[in-house]
């Protein structure tokens, strides 16, 4: 690579006098670099030109150039920042400096998660400078983009380490930021080094009847031409091939649905480029008339544009009667932003501020701006993961207004993007004028309307389970969580122990002293432990999971001698062996329980849960065993109690809840006790107390239910099986 070359592209759009301030800083990286090579053994001043070509190739300002030249040169030669502002002036060292501090964004290995704290913090810091100044990410993600193509030279682990990062951090935020080019390159670079063998297979696959498919597609463009050519259609016809990494992900699609790679038509596509928004439209109706078009395929990103400001009519239609091919019909302004993304509204005048006029499309990064003091670094990347590099969902408020969501979203994650009070006064929405519950997925095009309280009402703690839904944004869980830290110490105190004995009671698990329990999950004393649990810092469920992962055996198994038979491989009895083994029907013991057996005259040994009354009151001690749960392959009966008021089609919303959730019910009883209360007794086949939690709780969530317990410690006890 040479300047000259960079300076010959830069010449397309700058002033002369521009090219000599970007030489300038040639020279000066020149100098600091000399005598510097990278891993690959190129001169090490090779990466910076072809950063700054990168930057070019999207048409930035001269200040940004420069910064490309040189954003190495502190971190990596004797440079001081001061230097650089004294010759290039104070924007170009905000740009080196902000790319310097981005330089020692911490590499994830595969043993090492994104939400380390240091990881964490520097990712942070990424965004935090997006928000501030766009052109400091662009450089770093021009800086990763050639690193890429130059990875091979790295070890193995460290290739690795690196395309994974950029797979799941940099390609994401590069298509967030409407660089769609650059998204698809670090995709497919990234691929390269993660999985190589299925790149060499994938490519392999693509080039198999490339030319017969080309041909296809070039018959396609001249017929498409004169067709539009006849309705006096001003318009350049493309082709598009697909992306390998792309492609993949397709072909995995296609494998759950039964097909194959043979049944993809659209490894190639078409373009239409057009002069005006009127000629997209006029474009379209002329292809659905020329070629029959595939309704459910068709996307108009014109009238509703996507959040990092892409637009285009995206339609799929059959060519020559049988063939899908999709088609893209945008203007050459749309197409301009469709390969730059906000770098094509990102012009500098001198004496200007940037343009902002793409402000509206980056409301997120605004949004993280705003939220920088309010949030820790690991709750940033959870926000970044969830929020951020994320599929999204578009939906209107009322006055027609869009907001984006993350995909999955609901109407309590909408009234908070909207205001932080509207979600506090929140107490029911409705979509596209029908009331649904608070804890519904929003889809593309819905009309929200927030129901809210005249005062405010505070959130639910209901809201902060991940079992029940209700809010699926960082955001809005991050909000929800203030809400309640600013309640009271005591009060949040109280409320944690009123959650934890409420919640522990439906599971009918037994709950060890409160001191013990507070040190098992890490906190230094009970009330600290409460009040995490009031704060939402720890849910009953993550509490339950604990426990039935800490089960305590005694430490000296009582020997016991019993003649062997064929277990059921669900229950191992400790020190003996196989043995038996049955479950008791006076408690129903679930895997996660506490448990322990009892020797039975030749019966084998009987499993109960070890706060079965049968087993506290056991006077034969010496015929109790210590067992644990081994490879657990069956379902295990559970009785629940329902109380709900009385209203029409509740056995038939409870029983719809317990076959979602992939239950067996094997017997059901109504009774009425009274003042509008009834009371369900349903017999059901469980996998696991995790199963059994979630359905619980999805029980709990049923408009009208007040309360559902596992039954156990109330049963009539029965004698135990000699």
């Amino acid at each position: 690579m040479d300047v000259e070359n960079v300076l010959s592209e830069a010449r397309k759009y700058l002033p002369e006098e521009k090219l000599e301030f970007i030489r300038s800083a040639y020279d000066f990286a020149a100098r600091a670099h000399e005598g510097q090579l990278r891993a690959s053994g190129e001169p090490y001043l090779d990466h910076p030109l072809n950063v700054a070509l990168t930057l070019i190739e999207l048409q930035l300002d001269p200040a940004t150039i420069a910064a490309a030249l040189l954003h190495d040169v502190v971190e990596d030669c004797d440079v001081q920042l001061s230097e650089i502002e004294a010759q290039f002036g104070p924007d170009v060292a905000k740009l080196v400096d902000g790319v310097t501090k981005l330089r020692r964004l911490s590499i994830r290995t595969e043993e090492q998660e994104i939400e380390s704290k240091l990881q964490a913090e520097n990712l942070r810091k990424l965004l935090m400078a997006t928000a501030d100044d766009l052109r400091v990410v662009l450089v770093k993600l021009a800086d990763r983009h050639h690193n890429m193509r130059t990875l091979g030279a790295l070890p193995l682990a460290k290739r690795r380490a690196i395309a994974r990062q950029t797979l799941d951090v940099y390609a994401p935020l590069a298509h967030r930021l409407g660089l769609r080019r650059m998204k698809w390159q670090l995709e497919d670079l990234a691929f390269r080094y993660l999985e190589p063998k299925q790149y060499r297979r994938f490519t392999r696959l693509i080039a198999t009847n490339r030319a017969q498919r080309e041909d296809f597609v070039d018959e396609a463009m001249v017929a498409l031409s004169e067709e539009l050519n006849r309705a006096d259609i001003k318009a350049r016809v493309l082709g598009r091939p697909k992306h390998i990494y792309s492609t993949y992900l397709k072909a995995a699609r296609y494998a759950e649905m039964g097909k194959t790679f043979g049944d993809i038509h659209d490894l190639f596509a078409l373009r239409v480029l057009v002069d005006t928004v009127s000629d997209c439209y006029k474009a379209l109706g002329v292809i659905h008339n020329f070629w029959h078009p595939m309704i459910e395929e068709f996307n108009d990103y014109i009238a509703n544009p996507k959040e990092n400001g892409y637009q285009s009519l995206h339609t799929t239609v059959l060519c020559k009667g049988t063939t899908p091919i999709e088609v893209q019909i945008r203007t050459h302004e749309m197409n301009q932003v469709a390969a730059f993304g906000v770098a094509a509204h990102w012009h500098y005048k001198e004496g200007s501020k940037p343009d902002r006029t793409m402000d509206g499309r980056m409301a997120w990064l605004q949004d993280l701006s705003e939220r920088r003091d309010e949030i820790d670094s690991e709750e940033f990347v959870e926000s970044l993961k969830t929020d951020v590099l994320t599929d999204q969902v578009f939906v209107y408020t009322p006055k027609g207004e869009i907001v984006d969501l993350p995909a999955g979203a609901t109407p309590l994650d909408f009234a908070f993007r909207i205001h932080s009070d509207l979600g506090y006064r929140c107490i029911g929405a409705k979509v596209n004028g029908k009331l649904v519950q608070l804890n519904q997925a929003l889809k593309n095009g819905d009309v929200i309307s927030i129901m809210s309280s005249k005062t405010e009402r505070g959130p639910s703690m209901d809201w902060l389970n991940p079992e029940l839904g209700y809010v699926k944004t960082s955001h809005g869980r991050s909000k929800v969580r203030q809400w309640f830290n600013k309640q009271e110490r005591s009060q949040a105190i109280d409320t944690g122990r009123q959650m934890l004995e409420r919640g522990l009671s439906r599971l009918a698990i037994a709950v060890p002293g409160a001191d013990k329990l507070a040190t098992k999950l890490g906190y230094p004393s009970v009330d600290d432990f409460y009040l995490a649990m009031g704060r939402g810092n720890i849910t009953v469920s993550q509490v339950a999971a604990k426990l039935s992962s800490d089960i305590e055996v005694p430490e000296k198994p009582i020997p016991v001698s019993a003649p062997k038979r064929a277990g059921s491989g669900s229950v191992r009895v400790l020190g003996v062996g196989d043995l038996y083994t049955r479950m008791a029907q006076c408690c129903n013991p679930l895997p996660g329980d506490e448990i322990i057996g009892y020797i039975t005259q030749g019966r084998g040994v009987t499993v109960h849960r070890q706060d079965c009354p049968n087993v506290i009151n056991e006077v034969e001690k010496e015929r109790l065993v210590a067992v644990d749960w081994g490879n657990v392959e069956q379902v295990y009966p559970v009785k629940l109690q329902i109380d709900s008021w009385e209203r029409m089609g509740l056995v038939r919303d409870i029983s719809a809840v317990i076959a979602e959730a992939g239950v067996n019910i094997t017997d059901i009883g109504f009774a009425r006790a009274g003042d509008g209360v009834a009371v369900l007794n349903v017999d059901v086949e469980v996998t696991s107390t995790a199963q059994l939690s979630k359905l619980l709780a999805k029980i709990q969530s049923l408009w009208s239910v007040i309360n559902v317990v596992r039954k156990g410690d109330t049963i009539v006890k029965e004698q135990v099986s000699r």
